[in-house]
């Protein structure tokens, strides 16, 4: 009889530990709130929110978007919708943080595809005081057909609403987090469906700002990428080698030439930029 009630005992511990472990993981996503950007994002958005069906609310911050944007978000009833004026991504990023309650925070692109993977990782996060943030990694997808490399970096996209701030850097933008970081396993898909023309204004204002940063930033200061960016000549050509070899794009096909071009084309615009301004300063 005694040995029945301490076995009995032990099962309902373990029980009660499964449950409090299983409402751990819940209450992890509970105490995430997505956010998101968005300028005329219909070809993206709706794909992206398809991932985020399990959040309570996504606080989006809308730069008065003229599309079929503000229809497809006010289709999802956990969406929280905020207009401003865009002036920069860091500003609006940091206006977004002020409207946001929750503990976490999952600072995300409209054209970001959250992998079910990634979502059942972060359900079974235990939260530690010494992780304050996470990095995930990223699989680009051109026309929904991913790419075995690209160029795109790991980004803090999970952290602590109280540890993270919105500073410029470059054309982009950066999350600066006090305190430690670690890495996810699972991926976001990084898939784009706005038209060409689209992309090549915004990488023309892009590139006006890199060259500005590039030539306002000490050599010494600078890495080494940009070290490469600065001599213009070299950079072009040396995104269509990296991309096309090193990142194995020639055996994704079309999809991997299309991303090579639109890299050379890119680091291009960023040469003809930078001679240009040169020649201003110069003269």
């Amino acid at each position: 009889m005694v040995d029945y009630l301490i076995y009995g005992n032990q099962c309902c511990v373990l029980v009660l530990l499964v449950e409090i472990e299983l409402s751990g993981n819940k209450a992890m996503l509970d105490k995430v709130t997505p956010l998101i950007l968005t300028f005329n994002e219909a070809p993206n958005i709706e794909r992206t929110l398809k991932r985020l069906t399990w959040a309570q609310k996504i606080v989006v911050i809308d730069s008065y978007s003229t599309d079929a944007t503000m229809d497809i978000l006010h289709s999802y009833p956990q969406v929280e919708i905020f207009r401003n004026g865009f002036v920069s991504f860091a500003i609006q990023c940091n206006y977004g943080l002020e409207k946001i309650k929750s503990e976490w925070v999952l600072s995300i692109d409209a054209d970001y595809i959250l992998s079910e993977e990634l979502v059942r990782e972060i359900d079974n996060i235990v939260p530690t005081p010494k992780i304050d943030s996470y990095f995930v990694k990223f699989k680009y997808c051109v026309f929904g057909k991913p790419l075995r490399g690209t160029l795109y970096p790991p980004r803090q996209v999970l952290y602590r609403k109280d540890k993270a701030v919105y500073q410029e850097d470059g054309h982009a933008h950066r999350v600066y987090i006090n305190g430690n970081s670690s890495t996810l396993d699972s991926q976001i898909y990084h898939d784009d469906r706005k038209p060409l023309d689209r992309w090549l204004i915004a990488q023309n204002k892009y590139m006006i700002i890199e060259a500005k940063k590039l030539l306002e930033t000490p050599t010494s200061e600078l890495s080494f990428g940009d070290r490469i960016r600065k001599q213009k000549i070299i950079a072009p050509f040396l995104i269509l080698f990296y991309c096309l070899i090193l990142k194995q794009g020639i055996l994704d096909g079309w999809a991997g030439w299309y991303y090579a071009f639109e890299r050379m084309l890119a680091e291009t615009l960023l040469s003809i930029r930078l001679i240009e301004t040169e020649k201003l300063y110069k003269d």
